[in-house]
């Protein structure tokens, strides 16, 4: 429905949803349209401390704001694109997909160091099943722990030990500097007092100098987008994993409008769609259908469009990145989705539905100890988008 010539948006109320919100709307006001964001809290928002492959089906950001819009209480719903399960009702469509933000992932580390310069054993902060495969896959000696939390919280966390370290010891030397005040020739370890040195620290590293310390992590992977569209890659040194090895999550680093059929779809398509991030995410999640994955194993699919071609790239691992298969395939654009399907059966037959089926008995086993699935992400306010 339309209320007032203003199309009301579904989003979740997490900063990071509401900045990529933001993105939709601008766009739809640069085009002449009012938007106005409602904030709808999703089962993903409530159960907050679970990991999402223990929830049971892809969607749990998704679902609640879909609902609204099939109610007919909001116009459309913003999702961040790797969120959304393959299936929709049928009633709703994909009326736009913007322009295609970062669709990597970043790794993030305190002291700028990359994946090949950590230490033998480092602990690696991720709850996806995919990037921790595929951080294994590299480098099988690291230790992947969970790590939860919005982008701001994952970065305090990251952030929090060697920063307490830092101000333990200035807490230290300004004792040392204080017992020693009379005496000239005394030489303080610090050129500034630990206030001073606070007072110069961002609102990031203050949080964090205050975070209670679970797991020292050496290291934490996000997507990319993500950090970007939060406002905090500039406060953190990171390192861009290639897209080659770290084959990023289907629809990683897009938004999504999904709105019932009709012409308020059609008007939102119009406006702000973007044909290419269409075609590039329409063949990753098409894969994605085609392999019955998405929600149990860890599965990285990337396409990329050059000229006549889409450029496809796949990767499917066993949980511990041990086994894997990978594939990439130039798929005709005029026959896109066909050809994803026949990319995605080929894989299959060379054992990626075998590793795909291992993944669901592997959940299965993990549903009879706690009674939740699978999925590759968080529940909590993400770095999703997308991190997945």
């Amino acid at each position: 429905m339309r209320t007032r010539g203003t199309l009301r948006l579904a989003t979740r109320g997490s900063t990071l949803a509401r900045r990529q919100a933001g993105i939709v709307t601008q766009a739809l006001e640069d085009r002449r349209y009012e938007a106005e964001l409602v904030t709808v809290e999703t089962t993903g928002d409530q159960i907050r401390d679970e990991l999402i492959h223990r929830l049971g089906k892809t969607g749990a950001f998704v679902r609640e704001l879909d609902e609204r819009v099939l109610e007919g209480d909001l116009d459309a719903a913003i999702h961040s694109m790797k969120d959304m399960p393959t299936e929709q009702p049928e009633q709703l469509v994909t009326a736009a997909i913007p322009e295609r933000g970062p669709p990597g992932d970043a790794l993030l580390t305190p002291d700028g160091s990359t994946l090949e310069e950590l230490p033998a054993g480092a602990t690696v902060g991720t709850s996806s099943l995919r990037r921790r495969a595929q951080l294994l896959s590299e480098r099988p000696d690291l230790e992947v722990e969970p790590l939860r939390g919005n982008v701001d919280t994952r970065l305090e966390k990251l952030l929090a030990p060697a920063l307490q370290d830092e101000h333990q010891k200035r807490t230290e030397a300004d004792k040392e500097r204080k017992g020693n005040a009379g005496d000239e020739d005394f030489e303080p370890a610090f050129d500034h007092t630990v206030d001073e040195w606070f007072d110069d620290l961002s609102e990031l590293e203050r949080q964090a100098l205050g975070r209670e310390v679970e797991t020292e992590y050496d290291a934490i992977v996000l997507a990319q987008s993500g950090l970007e569209r939060s406002g905090l890659a500039r406060s953190v040194d990171y390192q861009e994993l290639p897209t080659s090895t770290f084959v990023p999550a289907p629809g990683q680093g897009a938004l999504a409008v999904t709105a019932t059929d009709g012409e308020t779809a059609r008007d939102i398509q119009s406006a702000i769609d973007h044909p290419r991030s269409r075609v590039e995410t329409t063949v990753e999640r098409t894969i994605l259908a085609e392999l019955g994955g998405g929600c149990i194993a860890p599965v990285g699919i990337y396409a990329v469009v050059q000229g006549e071609y889409v450029h496809a790239t796949v990767s499917v691992f066993d949980r511990d990145g041990e086994e894997s298969v990978t594939g990439s395939r130039d798929l005709p654009v005029e026959t896109h989705a066909e050809a994803a399907r026949e990319f995605a059966r080929d894989l299959a037959d060379r054992g990626a539905a075998e590793l795909i089926e291992g993944a669901r008995r592997e959940t299965d086993g993990d549903d009879a100890d706690d009674g939740n699935d699978g999925d590759d992400g968080i529940i909590s306010e993400e770095d999703k988008p997308e991190g997945k």
